[in-house]
């Protein structure tokens, strides 16, 4: 076994050591206000709390499953399993821990103004995207290492590391979701549509579990999502790459995944160069990783296969990445066109807001979706079926990156929140909201990556899927074919509507909840006295049962569908059900999340600097808006892109045992 093999953990523990050093300096920079440490230790035992809960019954679960794996499956998948499963559990709770230690160090840096605030910020969401990209890889190339060093040479058992990661992800993300979502949205009806309340009033009761869930839903929620893309490209490149390239081939996507931890570490020396302009901010923190890894792709391919043509696919799927961030930017920017026709829309009423941000997402579904073909049909044109798998290699390549802009935002977010509850004061609230809007976008941008992520990833495993079970096409005449397709079309909406429901439930208990503890019946103009302290710890249960309840639906419609329909309608069917859930699953994320964005940034841009104020019917229709586009962007969308990896890798572990060699 080549020594080349142990770069990639080599880059993971030189990383690690980065974020080590980064974390000790930001606490260590400045002391903060006592009123603010108080606030974010509540924020910070909420999310714990939750996600204790969360990952015990996470781990059961996953404990049953695995005997399963073993009795049916081979001890050997079980335990890749169970790795995946851990590993997304840990992944989760390194970004919350980074993110609620953070939000108070960004709030207190305020102070200093908007160069420091974002430097505290994008640093503690560094910290977040170097540590979950590490684990990511480390696992995967520990476990090829030691299935390599013992004699294992059947990389398929990898897969059941991909299963347990995208098990435990669609878990974190629903729950998380859920959680965050229900939590806003009961805040936003009552406390600035109802009672004319600001952003994070303290004495909305809901604002505290609305500061948990930034951090339970869009911290951990999408570190587990993100984890899963990556182990699922990850092993479905080392399948096919050993497959069609041996050995060489299987250390490529490795070695290209190391130099692109490294190279997104270098955005560490970046962040003292930022400026006011933030959408330069943006392109700057994904150019110099991009340049910096495509300069190592070319390097890795020309040395361990002799020429180019793996490269190539990787430098396709690198300037995806840019292309797909620029036209998630156009439509959700707060200074785009299409937010300016959703505010100027809002004018009109609620209803024709609702009806313009749904037309932005529909038509915002389109050039995604071209970028993502043609990533997929040249990487095919110029390396068949590896090609594709390295297109997803050198897009998933500087994930560091991208979830470090992605933690960026919840962490602006609790800043935001823990300047208005500790009352420091309205300048330094304008000045979280222009952070708190880049952190939409920056958000906005991660999400649609993740979404691109798993669409490669998928397209990866479909590819292994079809090498495993020995079928050369999927013959769309078929009945039992279209029959699978047909099933695996509808499975998304099935499961949007599972998690949609169980955040209106959420909201419904939280709003009736947040009605008794206000001493006086509701208006539009009510002064908001109260009798008593606002009951947090209320709110924070409601959310932590709903979410813990709804986690479930959707997580055991993932893993037996494909099982039902592989058993029932053999592997041609459970071929065209991994393509009818692509096939829907694709346009209908990347519809959610970029509507719901666009909403999001529509409301906040009425807030920072509206004519109007935030009691007037410009603003209501934006809230109201915003509350529609919440569990789209936030709770089902993301949802969705690990619903597709888990339909292939669970088809995977169908195929291995089922198709006899």
């Amino acid at each position: 076994m080549s020594l080349l093999i142990y770069i990639p953990v080599i880059s993971c523990v030189t990383v690690n050591l980065l974020s080590l050093l980064l974390a000790h300096r930001l606490s260590t920079s400045s002391h903060c206000l006592e009123k603010i440490l108080k606030i974010s230790e509540v924020i910070k035992r909420g999310a714990i709390a939750y996600l204790n809960r969360q990952f015990f019954l996470i781990l059961a679960f996953s404990a049953i499953v695995a005997i399963i794996l073993d009795i049916f499956f081979g001890t050997l998948k079980a335990i890749a399993f169970s790795l995946g499963s851990v590993f997304s559990a840990i992944s989760a709770y390194l970004g919350t821990l980074v993110a609620v230690n953070t939000n108070s160090k960004t709030a207190n840096s305020a102070k200093d103004g908007f160069l420091k605030a974002f430097s505290v910020a994008f640093s503690g969401g560094m910290i977040a995207g170097l540590s979950l990209t590490s684990f990511g890889l480390i696992a995967v190339a520990g476990l090829y290492i030691l299935f390599s060093a013992f004699g294992y040479n059947d990389m398929s058992n990898l897969v059941g590391l991909a299963f347990g990661a995208s098990l435990s992800g669609l878990f974190a993300r629903v729950g998380g979701g859920i959680y965050t979502k229900a939590a806003d949205i009961a805040a936003d009806v009552v406390g600035k549509i109802e009672m004319g309340l600001p952003e994070d009033d303290p004495r909305n009761p809901a604002v505290i579990a609305d500061q948990v869930g930034d951090n339970v839903g869009d911290i951990a929620g999408t570190g587990s999502d993100v984890f899963q893309s990556y182990v699922c490209m990850l092993v479905a490149s080392i399948i096919l790459g050993a497959a069609t390239h041996g050995y060489m081939g299987a250390l490529y996507p490795l070695i290209v995944s190391g130099f692109g931890l490294i190279s997104s570490a270098a955005n560490l020396l970046s962040i003292k160069f930022v400026s006011r302009r933030f959408r330069c901010l943006i392109y700057k923190v994904m150019y110099i990783p991009a340049v910096l890894t495509a300069i190592a792709s070319a390097i890795a391919s020309r040395y361990l296969l002799g020429n180019m043509m793996a490269f190539f696919p990787t430098l396709i799927g690198i300037i995806s990445i840019l292309l797909l961030a620029h036209i998630t930017n156009y439509y959700t920017s707060p200074r785009s066109r299409a937010v300016e026709d959703i505010i100027r829309a809002s004018r009109s009423g609620p209803a024709i807001n609702i009806l313009t941000g749904f037309s932005t997402g529909l038509e915002a579904v389109l050039l995604p979706i071209l970028v993502i073909s043609a990533v997929i049909f040249l990487a095919y044109y110029i390396n068949g079926l590896y090609g594709v798998s390295l297109a997803a290699v050198g897009f998933l390549s500087i994930m560091a990156t991208f979830v470090s802009m992605a933690a960026y935002g919840p962490i602006v977010d609790n800043a935001n929140g823990l300047i208005t509850m500790s009352k420091m004061g309205d300048d330094l609230r304008r000045t979280m909201d222009m952070l708190d809007s880049i952190g939409n976008v920056t958000k906005a941008i991660c999400k649609v990556y993740a979404i691109g992520t798993s669409a490669l990833a998928q397209v990866a495993l479909f590819s292994t899927y079809l090498a495993s079970a020995r079928l050369d096409v999927i013959n769309a005449a078929d009945p039992q074919v279209i029959t699978g397709i047909l099933i695996g079309g509808s499975l998304s909406f099935i499961l949007c509507s599972l998690v949609i429901k169980a955040v209106s439930k959420a909201s419904h208990t939280m709003i009736k909840e947040i009605h008794k503890q206000f001493a006086k019946p509701l208006s539009p103009h009510h002064n908001a006295k109260r009798k008593s302290k606002p009951g947090f710890i209320q709110c924070i249960e409601i959310c932590t049962r709903a979410a813990l309840r709804g986690m479930f639906p959707p997580a055991i419609l993932s893993v037996a569908a494909p099982f039902a329909i592989g058993f029932l309608l053999g592997k041609e069917a459970l071929g065209g059900l991994i393509v009818g859930n692509l096939v829907t699953t694709l346009p209908l994320s990347l519809f959610m999340c970029i509507s719901g964005a666009s909403w999001d940034n529509a409301k906040k841009r009425v807030e920072i600097g509206a004519r109007e104020g935030n009691s007037s019917p410009l603003h209501a229709a934006t809230v109201i808006g915003d509350t529609v586009g919440d569990p789209l962007k936030d709770a089902a969308g993301p949802s969705l892109d690990i619903f597709i990896n888990l339909i292939g890798t669970v088809a995977l572990i169908y195929v291995a045992r089922m198709i006899q060699p």
